[in-house]
């Protein structure tokens, strides 16, 4: 518009005029589109522009927008936390058939392997108790499926119960990596271990009784020095507890408590306890992480009843309001690097100890 000139004065222009110099976010408040879009005071507009009618869209769609953090935000059951029976009673209820073809209840042995386990070895599961064994074990082939409530309620519980968190989060974004996970992703570090890594976690933060064991080990693997990404430790546990399970080395617990779940669920909970109780008091650091792993796989398929002893005593411990068995440490000083700047080694990244073990499911 060349300067000087203005055009001519009609109707149109002069509302058209009055409507740019309100901001979108306040146009219901002053009506201004009402007026360009319906009868005034006897005027009908004859020919909306084009520009009215994108304007009249944006206004309709205020009510619309919707906040979103990430790259993916979470509108499956908003602000509602799932407890670990909930999430089992999900798995129980849905057709696992295909996930349940691949599993290997229990490792193949040959020669000297197999006449040793039958002399010496821990006794068989009971056979009423192999079917409970088998569901676990199935869950470690299922993943994460992010079209899914339920999986989606279990991430948010478990990111919620650990920052302290009130609102949902995205299912994919660099805040996991916070929580230990290697990328934005959670599904791709279930390696090994399936959606079972998560019920354990998910065991671990909502049972009154582990949730500050969590809470503690997640404050240690923050530690300036000392860090560690704590989902990743965690589904190196499970790992471990899943070795254990097919090894037969949680059967005789299992046969003298009548469970299969909530035994792998508390050595679960009492080896990363353990794991946390070496790292803080010997000074480990992630280029041990591997070592460890190995170290404390050993130890606890050795000797599963010490370790869920120990789990006993720091919970009675933890309800008088005594001291943990961590012990009083402060695990803050500058921020902690994201996982992904950490070299982690796991239970897959080290060669088998021996022949009769295997690291697939």
């Amino acid at each position: 518009m060349c300067a000087g000139y203005w055009p001519p004065y009609d109707k149109d222009n002069s509302a058209l005029l009055a409507f740019r110099e309100i901001p979108i976010s306040e146009l219901k408040n002053h009506g201004i589109l009402r007026v360009l879009t319906a009868e005034a005071d006897g005027w009908e507009p004859g020919v909306v522009s084009t520009e009215v009618l994108r304007a009249q869209e944006e206004w309709e769609a205020v009510d619309d927008i919707q906040p979103e953090t990430g790259s993916q935000a979470s509108s499956d059951q908003p602000g509602q936390l799932i407890s670990f029976t909930e999430a089992l009673q999900h798995f129980q209820t849905v057709d696992l058939s295909s996930f349940k073809k691949r599993i290997q209840p229990t490792i193949r042995r040959t020669g000297l392997a197999a006449l040793r386990h039958c002399l010496f070895g821990p006794p068989k599961l009971h056979q009423g108790l192999r079917e409970e064994r088998d569901l676990v074990l199935t869950i470690a082939q299922c993943g994460l499926d992010s079209h899914d409530p339920v999986h989606g309620r279990v991430l948010q519980t478990i990111y919620k119960k650990l920052t302290g968190s009130k609102f949902d989060c995205a299912l994919h974004g660099d805040h996991w990596e916070d929580l230990g996970f290697q990328g934005a992703n959670p599904a791709t570090d279930l390696r090994g271990a399936g959606f079972l890594a998560l019920l354990h976690l998910l065991y671990l933060v909502m049972d009154s009784k582990t949730l500050l064991m969590a809470q503690e080990i997640f404050r240690l693997s923050r530690h300036h020095i000392q860090q560690f990404p704590f989902c990743l430790m965690s589904i190196n546990i499970t790992r471990i507890a899943i070795q254990a399970l097919r090894e037969e080395c949680l059967s005789r617990e299992c046969n003298r408590q009548q469970k299969v779940i909530s035994v792998v669920n508390s050595f679960y909970a009492a080896t990363f306890l353990r794991l946390a109780h070496v790292w803080r008091t010997q000074q480990k650091t992630i280029s041990d992480s591997g070592f460890v792993l190995k170290d404390l796989e050993v130890l606890a398929k050795k000797s599963p009843r010490r370790l869920l002893k120990t789990l006993e005593i720091y919970l009675a411990r933890v309800s008088k309001g005594q001291a943990s068995l961590l012990g009083a440490q402060k695990c803050y000083g500058p921020q902690a690097p994201h996982s992904k700047d950490l070299t982690f080694t796991g239970v897959c990244d080290l060669l088998p100890h021996s022949s009769e073990g295997t690291w697939l499911i």
